[in-house]
């Protein structure tokens, strides 16, 4: 029963790639009346809802539904979305890969959340770090925030990255793939992680111990000029909606819950673990973005020939 149980939660995890765009009517429908926003796992959307701040808006949001980062960037990148929220390592993988982005919106961790990004494995693996990895099988998303942090651990460690068999994929098939013993590690992030510690999984690398990731509004390029008011009025409710959710965490974890069809405690641990406050672009920002950059260019994984900096508009900023 638990490992039927733990199957339907892996489908409300994935389905929401097969929801299609949902759209939030408001005043208004010629194109530059709408803004198309993409929305991983429920998160932005639900805490929209929940909040309410997007009642009096004067254009419409058409939601598209994405179960990881990669996807939802593509989508971004290739002009089918005009903003998503991901977070800092497969965004700027994105950037260095060519995607025309821009990151507009800056959101960072309230706390330093155990488990909302780890390295897992099965309670019954003798792995107890990130040594022990050494020729093991570790699942994570090519770019993601789970391959950053394995590449961070493998460098504290001072062990080679190919040291360890990497497996790229998405989200649901990893999920399977581990539940099946097929491999031996995961490097994932919240809700994942809430699933697959519930039903008994430990990590051997919290990234807790390594700073959590920031999470980025990101916008087509070719969006930011003709859509500017409407970027940037959205920017500001996003903000109004997360300090929302940061006090009334019981009914956003409600709200999500009937979004994503996750169980009541498994949306509310990821809100515990995924808490977030809006904040400016600063230096600070792009210097994380840059080491980031860095860290996948000693692997191998981007030449890094794009100017980080230039990834960033930070007017939206000083508009707020």
């Amino acid at each position: 029963m638990a490992k039927n149980k733990g199957a339907l939660i892996a489908v409300a995890l994935v389905a929401a790639a097969g929801f299609g765009l949902v759209a939030a009517k408001f005043s208004g429908g010629d194109d530059d009346k709408i803004l198309r926003v993409a929305n991983q796992k429920g998160q932005v959307k639900s805490m929209m809802i929940a909040s309410g701040v997007l009642k009096d808006a004067p254009y419409t949001v058409e939601w598209s539904e994405f179960p990881a980062a990669q996807p939802l960037l593509e989508a971004v990148g290739g002009g089918a979305a005009d903003l998503g929220l991901a977070a800092d390592a497969p965004f700027i993988f994105a950037y260095q890969s060519g995607s025309p982005v821009k990151a507009i919106g800056v959101q960072t961790p309230a706390a330093q959340a155990g488990e909302a990004l780890a390295i897992l494995v099965k309670n019954g693996s003798p792995a107890r770090s990130v040594q022990d990895l050494i020729g093991k099988s570790v699942a994570t998303t090519r770019g993601s925030i789970g391959h950053h942090l394995l590449l961070q651990a493998l460098e504290r460690a001072h062990i080679p990255a190919d040291r360890v068999r990497v497996t790229f994929l998405p989200p649901g098939d990893a999920k399977a793939a581990f539940d099946s013993g097929a491999i031996d590690a995961w490097s994932t992030w919240t809700p994942y992680t809430n699933v697959a510690i519930k039903e008994g999984a430990r990590a051997v690398v919290d990234a807790k111990d390594y700073g959590l990731p920031v999470y980025i509004d990101i916008a087509h390029a070719a969006s930011i000029a003709p859509k500017r008011a409407l970027l940037a009025d959205f920017l500001q409710r996003e903000a109004k909606a997360v300090q929302w959710a940061r006090a009334h965490p019981d009914e956003f974890a409600q709200v999500l819950s009937k979004q994503t069809g996750l169980p009541l405690d498994i949306a509310r641990a990821s809100f515990d673990r995924n808490n977030r406050a809006a904040q400016p672009i600063d230096g600070r920002i792009v210097a994380h973005e840059q080491a980031i950059t860095q860290r996948f260019q000693r692997a191998g994984l981007t030449d890094g020939k794009r100017r980080v900096a230039d990834a960033f508009d930070t007017s939206f900023s000083k508009d707020g």
